[in-house]
């Protein structure tokens, strides 16, 4: 069989690859042509390999290098990279500025323009913007109630009952179709992001929980609350780049960061994925790495980028398109 080259590798559909790394303490770089990370273990050093033909993106936190070989490797693979503190958070670089990560995404003439066309077409208009925020939730809300049945989590401990979860998102729906104005509708959001953290400290006996600010809270939900949605702002981040969105053309996050899109598309799973497990991972005393792993196993289970890329298409598509 003849050898791939890093270029090649893109015909690898993002949606179907299965690995995000978030990498802390180690060095990146390119050994007998493949791209790896290198951890130091007393006198000696080990050396892991990253798989960048099915790998989406690639979070670098504290304490990480990376040469200019692995990055040209990264990015001929069609990887996007994301340099962080640890968590995430603070931000480090400028580039593609989501959520404090700077993404730094490939480089490419070759870039489709479909649907970037298409969501320009349709985002100057108040009313249609609107509308695909409408869209962005309703879908949100979908997801929520076809993940938090799953077995998967029922099989761990994650037990909500149907009829309450289904009544909660079914006033929002209804308050949602009606909502005036994107402050209305960020309004709604937090008032459903507090009726589902009372569902998830429900289903899991948590007991009392209050969100705290990104990176103040002391308890184990908040801290792998914020540990895990970083996971999903990075397939938000690559569901973008697959379709050449760029990341400022937000719909309903968009006010205050040129980043507002990723906030947008993350909200697609966060709820759904991220905010359960981490009520889950927070009874089992779990550590980080094990929370992360989790997350990772049920963002590929679930197909959620392959999501995230198909609301995209069929809202640019709906909205955007030249029958519209």
């Amino acid at each position: 069989m003849d050898d791939l080259s890093p270029s090649d590798l893109k015909t690898i559909l993002h949606s179907k690859r299965a690995n995000l790394y978030y990498l802390q303490h180690c060095r990146v770089l390119v050994n007998g042509g493949r791209v790896e990370y290198v951890t130091d273990e007393g006198s000696q050093s080990r050396y892991w390999n990253i798989p960048i033909a099915n790998t989406t993106s690639l979070l670098l936190g504290t304490g990480t290098s990376i040469t200019q070989a692995a990055m040209r490797e990264l990015a001929k693979a069609g990887v996007l990279v994301g340099f962080c503190g640890g968590g995430g958070t603070p931000l480090f670089a400028a580039n593609e500025v989501d959520v404090d990560v700077a993404w730094l995404t490939p480089q490419s003439e070759y870039r489709p323009t479909e649907y970037l066309q298409h969501w320009v077409r349709f985002w100057f208009d108040d009313e249609k913007r609107l509308e695909a925020a409408r869209r962005f939730q309703l879908a949100r809300l979908e997801r929520i109630e076809r993940q938090w049945a799953d077995r998967a989590f029922k099989d761990t401990g994650f037990t909500v009952s149907p009829d309450n979860l289904h009544q909660a998102l079914e006033s929002h729906r209804s308050a949602i179709a009606k909502s005036p104005s994107t402050t209305d509708l960020l309004t709604l959001e937090a008032r459903l992001t507090k009726a589902l953290f009372k569902h998830a400290a429900q289903a899991v006996n948590y007991g009392d929980f209050t969100r705290a600010k990104r990176g103040s809270g002391t308890d184990p939900a908040n801290r792998f609350l914020d540990h895990g949605n970083y996971l999903a702002y990075g397939l938000a981040a690559t569901a973008t780049w697959v379709l050449g969105i760029p990341h400022g053309l937000a719909v309903l996050h968009g006010k205050t960061r040129r980043g507002g899109l990723v906030f947008d598309v993350a909200d697609l799973v966060k709820d759904a994925v991220i905010l359960p497990q981490a009520f889950l991972s927070a009874m089992q005393g779990d550590e980080e790495q094990e929370f992360r792993q989790a997350c990772i196993e049920r963002l590929t289970r679930s197909e959620s980028l392959d999501f995230m890329i198909d609301t995209l298409k069929e809202i640019a598509a709906n909205l955007g398109g030249n029958e519209s």
